[in-house]
């Protein structure tokens, strides 16, 4: 009896499930090159990609829900299901827009627009922020970072999608390194006017090293678990003696996975020769968190574990040796003390103190610091940031909010730990994402790479991806 050959089911779904399957996935690659134009101009960090950034992923967003409501379908996961991150982090937006008006009498408005108002011979409108335009600058990064997010939580629950958001970071973050490798020979980047010719550090787009060494550690962190994943699924198969072991591991290494290791390697040699102390030690410190989040789910190791363990040491360690002179000469240089950062800090400490509440305005660091700079760091230079994201919210929100906006981000992490942990299939994803907020939370404590868009705006992508993926495939969070 003759039979037909049956449609893939994509062509034999109904035309209005079709065009949503569509929908998402242009959606989904739109997102996807929004990620790689982030770093591509500066890092971000410049007003045209700022306001590039600002209408592209709330445009995108706005675009997204436009296009639930027109197919009346319901979001892959319900915000009930962060009811307690997205509240505080609406709190904390209304209260930027509190700190921004001007027809409010609170007893705390800032007391330098009346020393201006005296100066000036004229009322001056009075705020609780001291300059309202950075504010405003701050809150609409604030607002594209959580664009980014939602819209990736929104893509990537389902499996397969979070999976190629990761294999799309790699890519992007490899040609960053690639750029960033060619440069360090003198090959002037033609659209970064701004970026010297000659350099003796790595920094790819970046204006600041140290801030693409965040962006590198990121890369380099989604490309270790996408190996992790690949080698430990095709050793699994395998026979468990030594030998057997090592001939698959080899096999293992051709094709995807030689791919795989040459990024992970451009990535990792871009980063040591960035020369950055920080986002080094950020690094070493959450890998070994990764490892910690599979061993809880695990349980013991198996040989095959222990095997690509000592092998990933050995390749790591190989590579720091041969490219690492450059952090470890600046380690022996400098150590890891900095008498000024730890200045810088106090004052800062010195400039919540004296507004707990209020704060001085969302973003206003480098207007801020200057009335409390004395003699206790250098006279030279310039102070824009204080080297500390906590610090700067803390100062620029006031210590409750502040707090709101850090615990907002924590639990999120911890969401994705729980994920990781829990998850028999699928914790991938969200043990990259706890992992790189690890990396990010650690390296806020001693830089602002936190506060360059392209680093916020990745990790909030890698984020949303795996606050998606911590949930079980079978709860339903749709709303």
């Amino acid at each position: 009896m003759e039979t037909r050959s049956q449609a893939p089911i994509f062509f034999r779904a109904h035309p209005i499930a079709r065009w949503s399957e569509l929908s998402d996935r242009l959606f989904f690659w739109a997102f996807v090159v929004g990620l790689a134009w982030v770093p591509f101009w500066y890092g971000g960090n410049d007003w045209i990609a700022w306001g590039v950034n600002a209408i592209l992923f709330p445009g995108l967003t706005l675009l997204f829900e436009i296009g639930l409501l027109c197919r009346s379908k319901r979001h892959p996961v319900s915000i009930r299901a962060l009811a307690l991150p997205v509240g505080l982090f609406i709190g904390v937006l209304c209260w930027i827009v509190l700190q921004l008006a001007t027809w409010t009498k609170l007893p705390w408005l800032n007391p330098i627009w009346n020393m201006a108002s005296e100066a000036l011979g004229h009322p001056v409108a009075a705020s609780i922020s001291v300059n309202r335009d950075l504010t405003t600058l701050a809150l609409v990064r604030l607002i594209t970072a959580g664009s980014v997010f939602w819209l990736a939580l929104q893509l990537c629950r389902f499996g397969e999608r979070a999976h190629l958001l990761l294999i799309s970071l790699g890519i992007i973050g490899s040609v960053y390194a690639c750029l960033g490798l060619i440069a360090l020979k003198g090959i002037h980047v033609p659209w970064l006017t701004y970026l010297p010719s000659n350099r003796e550090y790595v920094s790819a787009t970046f204006i600041n090293r140290d801030s693409y060494a965040t962006y590198a550690g990121m890369g380099f962190i989604v490309i270790v678990g996408l190996i992790w994943e690949h080698y430990r699924a095709n050793l699994n198969e395998t026979a468990t003696d030594l030998r057997a072991l090592l001939g698959a591991v080899v096999d293992s290494s051709g094709g995807v996975g030689a791919a795989l290791l040459a990024a992970g390697f451009l990535i990792f040699v871009a980063l040591l020769l960035t020369g950055s102390r920080g986002a080094l030690l950020s690094v070493t410190f959450s890998l070994f968190l990764m490892v910690q989040l599979d061993h809880s789910r695990r349980g013991a190791y198996r040989r095959e574990h222990l095997v690509l363990f000592v092998l990933a040491i050995g390749c790591i360690g190989a590579t720091l040796l041969i490219f690492g002179n450059l952090v470890g000469a600046k380690l022996e240089q400098s150590g890891i003390y900095d008498a000024n950062r730890v200045a810088v800090y106090l004052l800062t400490l010195r400039s919540i103190i004296n507004a707990p509440l209020q704060g001085w305005g969302y973003g206003t660091f480098v207007d801020v610091f200057p009335m409390y700079r004395d003699r206790t760091i250098d006279l030279w230079g310039v102070w824009a940031q204080a080297h500390d994201s906590y610090l700067e919210v803390l100062q620029g929100l006031g210590v409750v909010f502040g707090l709101m906006l850090i615990i907002c981000v924590v639990v999120l992490v911890a969401r994705c730990a729980r994920g990781a942990i829990t998850r028999q299939r699928g914790g991938m994803v969200p043990a990259v994402a706890a992992t790189v907020g690890v990396l990010i939370g650690v390296n806020a404590l001693i830089d602002f790479g936190l506060q360059m868009p392209a680093v916020a705006i990745t990790f909030m992508a890698i984020l949303g991806a795996g606050v998606a993926q911590s949930f079980s495939s079978r709860s339903a969070l749709e709303d």
